[in-house]
């Protein structure tokens, strides 16, 4: 078994000789005649505790000690101070820098055998707690991934299903992440709504952008996969979608602890189709009363339709679709995020071009 090493620094012999008499049967002593030359040992080697005399000429104790607890790499030596001194003022001084006990000079050879072995045992006890911590705190990091990799893979089988049912707007959802996406971290680097966009988990909240659309599950078929434009009655069926979706979220949401994501999701599945001026549904909400993550929603929900090919219409160019959420700034939009999607609008078109 390897053997701890103890470093006993002082300037006089004497007690060096003493010290390590009574240690070396032991430990490996190592004896330093002042600071400065512990420093340097330090360089090369490691302590698992240093003996430091306080009273040595050039570098005292107390400056020794300052310089090896400011280092990260001799911060967490234990250090126990020697010391002619009695008053309790050099002992609360040395205590305060961090030294783990303080020793009289003349010390006893049994009596200092004695302290160090229990301040050694709390050291070692200490350590293992630590890596103990380490551990569990990398089992929890690896059980949060875990989580993490399975809530993503419950969401994106959610958001395969609805893309299945409907194969008229084959991967809608897949595009309008990466749009999102796009468009928030547009957000992040502005000003608008700076402070609500500040508390956003952006993974998470493009993982929620996934569902905005979940409520289309709940449609008929035979609306869902119709293949030319809706009848008034049929459109009407088709909105309550954005009814369906939030009823279907709160069921997940009420068997999970995690309720933020769900939340983000809930909102955009509800709200996506409200228009800044009230004339949108299910709700007809107005201005800044719908949800945020549902007014970012919009914006790339509709340019996604706008350059999709359906079997009832071809697809417009970039440009056209830029110009007609441009010109619906106000009204279908929320000005501000319009200003933001302008900004964004070239990344967006590249983005749309890898598709």
């Amino acid at each position: 078994m390897e053997r701890l090493k103890i470093m006993l620094v002082d300037d006089n012999i004497t007690n060096l000789t003493m010290g390590k008499s009574a240690l070396a049967p032991h430990y490996d002593v190592f004896t330093i005649p002042s600071g400065e030359k512990l420093l340097k040992v330090l360089e090369r080697t490691t302590a698992d505790l240093i003996l430091l005399d306080v009273e040595m000429p050039e570098m005292d104790g107390y400056q020794v000690i300052r310089i090896l607890k400011s280092s990260p790499g001799t911060a967490d030596i234990p250090v126990i101070f020697l010391t002619a001194r009695t008053d309790m003022g050099s002992e609360l001084e040395g205590l305060s820098l961090g030294a783990i006990d303080y020793i009289t000079k003349p010390f006893s050879p049994p009596l200092l055998l004695k302290r160090l072995e229990v301040h050694l045992l709390v050291e070692a006890q200490r350590r293992q707690l630590q890596n103990y911590n380490n551990n569990l705190q990398c089992m929890v990091e690896e059980k949060t991934r875990a989580v993490l990799g399975l809530q993503r893979a419950v969401f994106d089988l959610l958001s395969e299903v609805v893309e299945y049912r409907d194969d008229v707007t084959g991967g809608h959802i897949s595009r309008t992440r990466k749009y999102f996406l796009i468009l928030l971290n547009g957000l992040a680097g502005g000003r608008v709504y700076a402070s609500e966009v500040a508390s956003w988990d952006f993974e998470l909240m493009v993982l929620s952008s996934q569902l905005h659309d979940i409520g289309k599950v709940a449609i008929r078929d035979s609306i869902l996969q119709k293949p030319g434009p809706l009848t008034a009655e049929e459109f009407e069926e088709m909105k309550k979608h954005t009814v369906y979706g939030p009823k279907i979220i709160e069921k997940i949401e009420k068997n999970t602890s995690e309720r933020n994501f769900i939340s983000h999701a809930k909102n955009m599945a509800a709200s996506h189709h409200e228009k800044w001026d009230g004339s949108g549904y299910p709700l007809g909400l107005t201005g800044l009363g719908i949800p945020l993550p549902g007014r970012l929603m919009a914006i790339v929900d509709v340019y996604d339709a706008l350059i999709s090919r359906r079997p009832y219409k071809e697809p417009l160019g970039h440009g056209q679709a830029v110009n007609i959420i441009r010109c619906g700034s106000g009204s279908h939009f929320d000005p501000a995020l319009v200003e933001v999607f302008l900004n964004v609008a070239e990344e967006i078109r590249e983005a749309a071009a890898t598709e």
